[in-house]
Protein backbone atom coordinates (compact mmCIF):
# COMPACT_ATOMS: atom_id res chain seq x y z
CA UNK A 1 0.00 0.00 0.00
CA UNK A 2 1.43 3.37 -1.04
CA UNK A 3 1.86 5.91 1.75
CA UNK A 4 0.97 9.55 1.18
CA UNK A 5 1.90 12.45 3.44
CA UNK A 6 -0.66 15.26 3.77
CA UNK A 7 0.57 18.52 5.30
CA UNK A 8 -2.40 20.82 5.94
CA UNK A 9 -3.11 23.06 8.95
CA UNK A 10 -6.90 23.18 8.54
CA UNK A 11 -8.30 20.29 10.60
CA UNK A 12 -11.40 19.82 8.47
CA UNK A 13 -9.56 19.82 5.14
CA UNK A 14 -6.82 17.57 6.51
CA UNK A 15 -9.36 15.04 7.77
CA UNK A 16 -11.30 15.20 4.48
CA UNK A 17 -8.21 14.48 2.41
CA UNK A 18 -7.11 11.67 4.73
CA UNK A 19 -10.49 9.94 4.67
CA UNK A 20 -10.86 10.38 0.90
CA UNK A 21 -7.41 9.03 0.04
CA UNK A 22 -7.77 6.10 2.42
CA UNK A 23 -10.99 5.34 0.57
CA UNK A 24 -8.95 5.15 -2.64
CA UNK A 25 -6.66 2.57 -1.04
CA UNK A 26 -3.73 4.72 0.12
CA UNK A 27 -2.13 4.77 3.54
CA UNK A 28 -2.16 8.37 4.75
CA UNK A 29 -0.08 10.17 7.37
CA UNK A 30 -1.43 13.67 8.08
CA UNK A 31 0.47 16.56 9.66
CA UNK A 32 -0.46 20.07 10.73
CA UNK A 33 3.02 21.55 10.40
CA UNK A 34 5.82 21.13 7.85
CA UNK A 35 8.45 20.73 10.57
CA UNK A 36 6.63 17.67 11.93
CA UNK A 37 6.35 16.10 8.48
CA UNK A 38 10.03 16.68 7.73
CA UNK A 39 11.01 14.94 10.97
CA UNK A 40 9.26 11.79 9.76
CA UNK A 41 9.78 11.92 6.02
CA UNK A 42 13.38 10.65 5.85
CA UNK A 43 12.88 7.59 8.06
CA UNK A 44 9.43 6.84 6.62
CA UNK A 45 9.78 7.95 2.98
CA UNK A 46 6.31 8.33 1.42
CA UNK A 47 5.36 7.60 -2.17
CA UNK A 48 4.01 11.16 -2.50
CA UNK A 49 3.46 14.31 -0.44
CA UNK A 50 0.59 16.82 -0.57
CA UNK A 51 1.56 20.26 0.79
CA UNK A 52 -0.45 23.34 1.63
CA UNK A 53 1.61 26.51 1.15
CA UNK A 54 0.28 28.61 4.03
CA UNK A 55 1.28 26.71 7.14
CA UNK A 56 2.11 27.77 10.70
CA UNK A 57 5.86 27.94 11.22
CA UNK A 58 7.72 26.79 8.12
CA UNK A 59 5.72 27.45 4.93
CA UNK A 60 5.09 24.70 2.42
CA UNK A 61 7.37 26.06 -0.30
CA UNK A 62 10.35 26.18 2.06
CA UNK A 63 9.66 22.58 3.10
CA UNK A 64 9.46 21.45 -0.54
CA UNK A 65 12.79 23.10 -1.31
CA UNK A 66 14.37 21.27 1.63
CA UNK A 67 13.06 17.98 0.29
CA UNK A 68 14.50 18.69 -3.16
CA UNK A 69 17.93 19.44 -1.66
CA UNK A 70 18.00 16.10 0.19
CA UNK A 71 19.65 13.42 -1.97
CA UNK A 72 17.53 10.60 -0.56
CA UNK A 73 14.22 12.50 -0.79
CA UNK A 74 14.48 14.65 -3.92
CA UNK A 75 12.57 12.20 -6.15
CA UNK A 76 9.41 12.17 -4.00
CA UNK A 77 6.48 13.50 -6.08
CA UNK A 78 5.01 16.63 -4.47
CA UNK A 79 1.55 18.10 -5.07
CA UNK A 80 0.72 21.59 -3.81
CA UNK A 81 -2.88 22.05 -2.61
CA UNK A 82 -3.53 25.66 -1.64
CA UNK A 83 -5.94 28.58 -1.72
CA UNK A 84 -3.33 30.67 -3.57
CA UNK A 85 -4.63 30.79 -7.12
CA UNK A 86 -2.60 33.54 -8.81
CA UNK A 87 -0.45 32.54 -11.76
CA UNK A 88 2.57 33.97 -9.94
CA UNK A 89 1.99 31.60 -7.02
CA UNK A 90 1.59 28.62 -9.37
CA UNK A 91 4.84 29.40 -11.15
CA UNK A 92 6.68 29.97 -7.85
CA UNK A 93 5.41 26.68 -6.45
CA UNK A 94 6.21 24.63 -9.54
CA UNK A 95 9.62 26.25 -10.01
CA UNK A 96 10.25 25.69 -6.30
CA UNK A 97 10.11 21.94 -6.77
CA UNK A 98 6.46 20.88 -6.82
CA UNK A 99 5.31 18.45 -9.51
CA UNK A 100 1.70 19.60 -9.64
CA UNK A 101 -0.48 22.42 -8.28
CA UNK A 102 -4.16 22.41 -7.26
CA UNK A 103 -6.20 25.25 -5.81
CA UNK A 104 -8.93 25.20 -3.18
CA UNK A 105 -11.81 24.54 -3.25
CA UNK A 106 -11.07 21.18 -4.86
CA UNK A 107 -12.79 17.93 -5.75
CA UNK A 108 -11.56 14.69 -4.21
CA UNK A 109 -11.97 12.84 -7.51
CA UNK A 110 -9.65 15.24 -9.29
CA UNK A 111 -7.21 15.13 -6.38
CA UNK A 112 -7.10 11.34 -6.54
CA UNK A 113 -6.66 11.43 -10.34
CA UNK A 114 -3.72 13.83 -10.08
CA UNK A 115 -2.11 11.69 -7.40
CA UNK A 116 -2.46 8.59 -9.58
CA UNK A 117 -0.89 10.48 -12.49
CA UNK A 118 2.08 11.61 -10.39
CA UNK A 119 2.63 8.12 -9.03
CA UNK A 120 2.53 6.63 -12.54
CA UNK A 121 5.01 9.24 -13.76
CA UNK A 122 7.29 8.48 -10.82
CA UNK A 123 7.15 4.74 -11.51
CA UNK A 124 8.01 5.28 -15.18
CA UNK A 125 10.95 7.44 -14.21
CA UNK A 126 12.35 4.77 -11.90
CA UNK A 127 11.97 2.14 -14.61
CA UNK A 128 13.84 4.17 -17.21
CA UNK A 129 17.60 4.14 -17.56
CA UNK A 130 19.39 6.81 -15.54
CA UNK A 131 21.67 8.00 -18.35
CA UNK A 132 20.70 10.05 -21.39
CA UNK A 133 23.42 10.87 -23.88
CA UNK A 134 22.63 12.93 -26.95
CA UNK A 135 25.53 14.23 -28.99
CA UNK A 136 27.30 16.97 -26.96
CA UNK A 137 24.97 16.55 -23.96
CA UNK A 138 25.00 14.00 -21.14
CA UNK A 139 22.20 13.87 -18.55
CA UNK A 140 22.07 11.65 -15.47
CA UNK A 141 18.56 11.31 -14.05
CA UNK A 142 19.68 9.78 -10.78
CA UNK A 143 22.23 12.43 -9.84
CA UNK A 144 20.44 15.23 -11.74
CA UNK A 145 23.70 16.25 -13.40
CA UNK A 146 24.08 17.62 -16.92
CA UNK A 147 27.32 17.95 -18.88
CA UNK A 148 27.71 19.83 -22.15
CA UNK A 149 30.95 19.30 -24.08
CA UNK A 150 32.37 17.77 -20.90
CA UNK A 151 31.55 20.80 -18.73
CA UNK A 152 28.99 20.53 -15.91
CA UNK A 153 25.93 22.75 -16.37
CA UNK A 154 23.98 23.94 -13.32
CA UNK A 155 20.22 23.78 -13.99
CA UNK A 156 17.15 24.47 -11.88
CA UNK A 157 14.74 21.60 -11.22
CA UNK A 158 12.34 22.65 -13.97
CA UNK A 159 15.14 23.31 -16.47
CA UNK A 160 16.49 19.82 -15.79
CA UNK A 161 13.07 18.18 -16.20
CA UNK A 162 12.44 20.15 -19.38
CA UNK A 163 15.75 19.10 -20.92
CA UNK A 164 15.22 15.49 -19.84
CA UNK A 165 11.80 15.32 -21.49
CA UNK A 166 13.07 16.86 -24.71
CA UNK A 167 16.02 14.46 -24.84
CA UNK A 168 13.79 11.46 -24.16
CA UNK A 169 11.65 12.54 -27.12
CA UNK A 170 14.51 13.58 -29.40
CA UNK A 171 13.64 14.20 -33.06
CA UNK A 172 9.95 14.35 -32.10
CA UNK A 173 8.05 17.64 -32.09
CA UNK A 174 6.81 18.14 -28.52
CA UNK A 175 3.89 20.55 -28.26
CA UNK A 176 3.71 23.41 -25.79
CA UNK A 177 0.67 21.87 -24.10
CA UNK A 178 2.46 18.54 -23.71
CA UNK A 179 5.49 20.20 -22.11
CA UNK A 180 3.40 22.32 -19.76
CA UNK A 181 1.22 19.39 -18.72
CA UNK A 182 4.17 17.05 -18.22
CA UNK A 183 6.60 19.43 -16.50
CA UNK A 184 4.31 21.89 -14.72
CA UNK A 185 1.16 19.84 -14.46
CA UNK A 186 -1.38 22.46 -15.46
CA UNK A 187 -3.04 23.39 -18.75
CA UNK A 188 -1.51 26.17 -20.79
CA UNK A 189 -3.96 29.10 -20.76
CA UNK A 190 -2.56 31.08 -23.67
CA UNK A 191 -1.08 33.83 -21.50
CA UNK A 192 1.83 32.51 -19.44
CA UNK A 193 5.35 32.79 -20.85
CA UNK A 194 6.78 30.34 -18.34
CA UNK A 195 7.77 27.76 -20.93
CA UNK A 196 9.39 30.31 -23.23
CA UNK A 197 11.43 31.78 -20.39
CA UNK A 198 12.68 28.35 -19.33
CA UNK A 199 13.62 27.40 -22.89
CA UNK A 200 15.53 30.68 -23.28
CA UNK A 201 17.51 30.29 -20.03
CA UNK A 202 18.11 26.60 -20.78
CA UNK A 203 19.61 27.44 -24.17
CA UNK A 204 21.79 30.12 -22.61
CA UNK A 205 23.13 27.75 -19.96
CA UNK A 206 23.82 24.98 -22.49
CA UNK A 207 25.83 27.35 -24.66
CA UNK A 208 26.10 27.45 -28.45
CA UNK A 209 26.43 23.69 -29.02
CA UNK A 210 23.93 22.44 -26.47
CA UNK A 211 21.44 25.25 -26.94
CA UNK A 212 21.33 24.74 -30.69
CA UNK A 213 19.96 21.21 -30.12
CA UNK A 214 16.64 22.72 -29.00
CA UNK A 215 14.74 23.93 -32.04
CA UNK A 216 11.57 26.03 -31.98
CA UNK A 217 8.73 24.73 -34.15
CA UNK A 218 6.75 27.94 -34.61
CA UNK A 219 3.16 27.70 -33.47
CA UNK A 220 3.60 24.12 -32.23
CA UNK A 221 6.37 23.56 -29.70
CA UNK A 222 9.97 22.37 -29.57
CA UNK A 223 12.18 19.60 -30.91
CA UNK A 224 15.53 18.23 -29.72
CA UNK A 225 17.80 17.42 -32.67
CA UNK A 226 21.41 16.84 -33.62
CA UNK A 227 23.55 19.98 -33.64
CA UNK A 228 24.46 19.46 -37.28
CA UNK A 229 20.82 19.33 -38.49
Amino acid sequence: MERIYVIEDDDNIRDLIKIALEGFGYEVSAFEMAEEALRHIESDKPALAVFDLMLPGMDGLTAIRRIRKNESLKDIPVLILTAKDREFDKVAGLDGGADDYMTKPFGVMELAARIRSLLRRSSRGEANTNELNQYCLSLNKKTREVYCDGVKVELTLKEFELLQYLMENHNKVVTRDELLNHIWGYDYDGETRTLDMHIRTLRQKLGENGGSCIKTIRGVGYRFIKTEE
